[in-house]
Order: structure tokens, then sequence, then C-alpha cells
């Protein structure tokens, strides 16, 4: 049986794929994504979060999105007065300029 499958991985595609009846979206994850974790990605069957038992029917739009990205730092908490951030930092607007700058050496 045919359904579509959405690979966001790097460049990302989307295809309709064969596979056999009785599959369930555990048994595609393993077959599809050979690395990583399931609770690293976010798994959808017809744009709605699922369980991994559910067996995919004919024309099931299946999307595997990571959550998880190699090398995020996770996200620092903002102080609400900035000027606690040092103006030295190269991504940061110097003398109210919209342009960003980096130090001279």
């Amino acid at each position: 049986m045919k359904i579509l499958f959405l690979n966001n991985l790097g460049a990302g595609f989307a295809d309709q794929i064969d596979i056999a009846e009785g599959t369930t979206v555990a048994q595609l994850f393993e077959q599809r994504v050979s690395h990583g974790s399931p609770s690293d990605y976010l798994i959808r069957v017809n744009r709605q979060p699922t369980t991994s038992d559910y067996v995919l029917q004919p024309g099931d739009r299946v999307s595997v999105t990571p959550t998880k990205i190699e090398g995020a730092v996770a996200p620092i908490s903002v102080s609400s007065s900035f000027s606690s951030v040092p103006k030295e930092r190269p991504w940061e607007p110097a003398n109210g300029s919209t342009v960003c700058t980096s130090p001279v050496s």
C-alpha cells in the first residue's frame, strides 16, 4: 500500500512510498530513520500527533521532524535589563547602528 512520507531530516523530502499492510508507526520509523530515538522526533500522521502502535492506512501522510538539532544550545534566559549585555560581542549593533560589526584586530 502507498503512503506519503515526509522526512524533514537534512534537506527533507516528500515521497509516495510502498509499505506492507499492517505496518505501525514504530516499524516505519525503524525502517526509515535507523539512527536516533523516536523521542527526539515529532511524528505525525495526517498532521496529528500519533502513537507508535498506530497501524498505517493507505493514503496516510506521515511526517518525521527532529525536535533536537545536533549542536544546538539550550536557550538562555533574558534579563529584564539589556544593560548587562556586554557591547564587545561582535553580533551586537555598535553605536545604535543596525549593522553588526566585529572588533578590528
